[in-house]
């Protein structure tokens, strides 16, 4: 079975509950164990248009699902919390469910999924969490921990890593 890493977040209705469905539902799913989830931290939103805060969290699952069957059920779950099957990027969601690394694994360029998730190095809201969970974790392309990912955003001008506060 192999061990993944999602990031988790919600930014319209009542975030926390859009989490704890979102929860439920991969709990419920007979092919993903659930092992562990950071806290849940409360964030600015990068890019896209205005919109409300997001609550981010990480999650630590074990699953026999490959990749893309993997991403598949998480899209089927966001969708089943009303996030639409098209969407802008950067656009306000009830959920968002990446997946940020996958065992070893590393997809460069696929068609639907990149793993490790592409823009994981540049995002405090996800790699706070993860480190809570996975400080330890090494990205397999940049040979990096994961607090010392956290590290290096964290000495960065804060432009597209601040928090508001834990939630």
């Amino acid at each position: 079975m192999a061990i993944v890493y999602l990031g988790i977040g919600s930014n319209i209705g009542d975030r926390q509950a859009n989490i704890d469905k979102a929860l439920g539902l991969l709990k419920e799913h007979p092919e993903i164990d659930f092992l562990a989830m950071s806290s849940v931290i409360e964030t600015e939103p990068v890019g896209g248009p205005a919109q409300e805060s997001f609550l981010n969290a990480a999650i630590k699952i074990k699953t026999d699902l490959m990749p893309l069957d993997l991403l598949t059920q998480l899209k089927i779950i966001e969708r089943r919390l009303g996030r639409p099957k098209v969407h802008e990027t950067d656009s306000p969601r009830p959920m968002d469910l990446d997946i940020l690394f996958y065992d070893d694994v590393v997809i460069v360029d696929g068609k639907n999924l990149c793993i490790p998730h592409a823009k994981i190095a540049q995002r405090s809201f996800v790699l706070k969490p993860l480190s809570e969970i996975a400080p330890d974790l090494v990205h397999p392309r940049l040979q990096k921990s994961v607090r010392e990912l956290l590290d290096a955003v964290n000495a960065l001008p804060n432009e597209n890593h601040s928090e508001l506060q834990g939630a």
